[in-house]
């Protein structure tokens, strides 16, 4: 049924974006016709001419718009494209400068999720020694949230001049991002108790009436895969392991469909270390500004526009490249 409701919500937007095709064009018509007879218009009716051309341009622009949109859902037809995301992020090379980068990777994410009117979750939270975060794990919620961010997958690098650096010196960092789809829980995978190690500990953060008071941080690992997990945004210590617990399900349900994969996306181990000559994508904010898709070709010099979350050229550009393959 859910699918149905879905193929039903597409072809309705289709429909839309046809009915408003031909109100343009009979717009432009109209308009054409006032141009050639100006006398056959009332006086009370007369044309605004420019408003009328910028009202059409400003429609057209529209159109384009959500034509591009529905064209790119179109090429997001894998089992879990729909699905939300699950996403993770994780410093590396760098120090303090990568986890700096990765608390940018995290708002630029955030910002490109507000921009689609979709919600973020953050899960599990490891914040680094001095500034910035060492890792993350943060759900992305909205229709095919993980069919457009599986793009994200891989290495991500930044050259800047450093804010940590005294001698104001360039410093190069790095961080990964893997995304992974949210598992709805009529997917069954199968859960042994007896394969599961689960920890309690005190949630880092800023304290407060429950955090670093009691152990309600949870950690699950699932000892078969060597898989693990961990939650601890929640007062309460059974939330923390049910969403630990969801987390852990599709985590398996990802790793089992790998295994039957031909072509991998490289998800954990085949992403390399999170270091030069492994990086999918260069954000170079010194001494000139490009970020650059390593993988499409893809490059742009507006670095602040894409670090505030307009990634969508390089969501596109992949997976016409995927569409192509």
């Amino acid at each position: 049924m859910s699918k149905l409701a879905l193929n039903k919500e597409i072809v309705e937007r289709w429909k839309g974006l046809k009915k408003n095709q031909e109100d343009c064009f009979a717009h432009i018509e109209l308009l054409e016709e006032a141009q050639k007879n100006p006398n056959a218009l009332k006086s009370d009716h007369t044309f605004q001419t420019d408003q009328e051309l910028e009202e059409i341009q400003q429609n057209l622009k529209n159109l384009i718009s959500k034509f591009h949109s529905l064209n790119l859902e179109s090429k997001l037809s894998g089992e879990n494209d729909s699905s939300n995301a699950i996403i993770s992020l994780h410093s590396g090379a760098g120090g303090t400068e990568a986890c700096d980068w990765t608390e940018m990777l995290l708002r630029m994410y955030k910002r490109w999720a507000e921009s689609k009117g979709f919600s973020t979750e953050i899960i599990d939270i490891l914040p680094g020694e001095e500034a910035g975060i060492k890792s993350i794990t943060f759900l992305i919620q909205g229709r095919y949230a993980y069919g457009y961010l599986k793009s994200e997958i891989g290495v991500h690098r930044l050259v800047r001049i450093s804010p940590f650096d005294a001698n104001k010196r360039r410093h190069t960092s790095f961080a990964s991002c893997d995304v992974i789809p949210e598992i709805q829980d009529e997917i069954k995978v199968e859960i042994n108790e007896s394969d599961l190690k689960i920890d309690t500990y005190r949630a880092s953060g800023h304290g407060g009436q429950h955090v670093n008071k009691t152990d309600s941080a949870v950690r699950i690992t699932h000892l078969p895969s060597g898989l693990a997990v961990a939650c601890q945004i929640e007062r309460s210590q059974l939330k923390n392991k049910l969403m630990a617990m969801k987390l852990l399900r599709a985590k398996l349900y990802e790793l089992e469909q790998e295994k039957r994969r031909a072509a991998l996306e490289k998800h954990y181990d085949d992403k390399g270390d999170i270091a030069w000559g492994n990086q999918i994508r260069s954000y170079v904010f010194m001494p000139y500004q490009l970020v650059k898709d390593l993988r499409t070709g893809v490059e742009t010099g507006q670095v602040q526009k894409v670090m505030d979350g307009e990634i969508d050229l390089f969501i596109h550009a992949y997976l016409s490249l995927k569409e192509k393959k």
